[in-house]
């Protein structure tokens, strides 16, 4: 199913109940592009904690900050994996780690976007955007603008789902494609929306006669009467097996593959931009952070595995709107911060070292007393990139991020 896609509001996404159960909070966009060599954009909403996926356990003033969150040392059971004698990555990051080893993987710490806000919303639409400020597109389709035109007059951006991202949006034109298995909703969403309208006098019948229309059972309409289906409750306990479209934990890791196959493709599209949701980790941090990991963990397996031999030419970049708190909250989490972590992945990326200017967790170093002090720019880092994986001059940076002249584009992030 293609069709030229309208160009939606944060706000309309929100509204999109069928695609946010559907999809499982992730989402693919892509661009095409004349040239050999792909570039992944990642997206992790919800704030990742930086010092716990990759943390500093050699420094001296962890352990006082975040004792409760802590992972045993690199080489015990269930530690971290090492990278390099003072940095340690989540052991939900296995796979990850392999292309560390491989030279494929470069973790860059104590990253920030341009902007100082703790708001989700604004700072997912600011490191969106590639600035601190509202811009008319985002960062990645200003990327897409300044490539030459491809052949045929084909749309230069595909959508992969019902929404485009904000950092796709813009001038190059953008259709989307939607997977047949993630655009049919299971039938446990018709049995919860059923039973919200069960006891209205107007919408009830309406909402059961248009189901009984389209052949759903008494077991999804039983809801009408009272008699509520069985579905996974709110805290993940599962009560029924899964029916329909791929589910939460599988979603990331499936798109994953589905992108990759397209970017392998010698006609296919060279920009793409996933994303994937549930990195607020306010509660129990410990226990939940594993989770979301290892679905990214298992999505840039995939990713890699579907590429095949056009791995070798791909750069993919891992991305949050901001870090957590050095210090852990009352509930067992971490609260909205500043500095965390980003990735590089890729054949063609320089990796097997973390890279970072280490500002130290001591009190007197934090951030607002609060937060992992950042060192480095988010677009610096982008830049970088780009520079070396596209071959962008200084003008091109420079329309890619308006008034970032501060932001000098970091060096050595790609193979020679």
């Amino acid at each position: 199913m293609f069709h030229r896609s309208m160009r939606l509001s944060r706000r309309s996404a929100l509204l999109g109940l069928t695609a946010s159960f559907t999809l499982g909070r992730v989402s693919l966009a892509m661009a095409s592009a004349p040239t050999d060599k792909r570039f992944v954009v990642v997206i992790l909403r919800g704030a990742l904690d930086g010092l716990g996926a990759v943390t500093p356990y050699g420094d001296p003033a962890l352990a006082q900050h975040r004792a409760a969150l802590l992972l045993p040392q690199p080489g015990t059971p269930g530690g971290m994996l090492d990278l390099g004698g003072f940095y340690g990555l989540h052991p939900a990051l296995a796979g990850m780690h392999d292309m560390y080893g491989a030279g494929q993987m470069l973790p860059v710490h104590a990253v920030a976007g341009p902007y100082r806000v703790r708001s989700h919303f604004e700072a997912q639409d600011y490191m969106e955007y590639g600035s601190d400020h509202s811009l008319t597109s985002g960062w990645l389709n200003r990327v897409a603008a300044l490539m030459p035109a491809t052949k045929g007059g084909s749309d230069t951006a595909l959508a992969v789902g019902s929404t485009v991202p904000l950092l796709l949006r813009g001038p190059a034109t953008v259709g989307s494609w939607q997977p047949k298995a993630f655009a049919e909703p299971q039938a446990d969403l018709y049995a919860r929306l059923m039973a919200m309208h069960a006891h209205d006098k107007i919408t009830g019948p309406a909402f059961a006669e248009g189901l009984r229309g389209r052949g759903f059972s008494d077991a999804v309409l039983g809801a009408q009467a009272g008699h509520a289906p069985a579905y996974p409750d709110m805290a993940g306990a599962a009560r029924a097996p899964y029916q329909g479209g791929p589910n939460n934990r599988n979603a990331f890791p499936a798109l994953a593959e589905a992108a990759g196959k397209l970017l392998a493709a010698q006609d296919g599209p060279r920009l793409a931009a996933l994303e994937v949701g549930g990195w607020d980790t306010h509660v129990q941090q410990k226990i939940r952070l594993g989770g979301p990991l290892k679905q990214l963990d298992e999505g840039m397996v995939a990713l890699k595995q579907s590429m095949g031999d056009a791995w070798s030419k791909t750069a993919v970049l891992v991305m949050t709107e901001f870090g957590r708190t050095v210090r852990v909250n009352g509930n067992a989490g971490t609260d909205h911060g500043t500095g965390t972590v980003a990735f590089l992945i890729g054949g063609a990326v320089n990796g097997g070292r973390v890279q970072a200017n280490w500002p130290g967790l001591a009190p007197s170093n934090l951030f607002e007393n609060r937060d992992l002090q950042p060192t480095a720019d988010l677009r610096a880092v982008t830049k970088g990139v780009l520079a070396a994986h596209f071959g962008l001059d200084a003008r091109a940076l420079a329309q890619v991020f308006p008034d970032s002249a501060q932001a000098t584009a970091v060096s050595g992030l790609m193979r020679a």
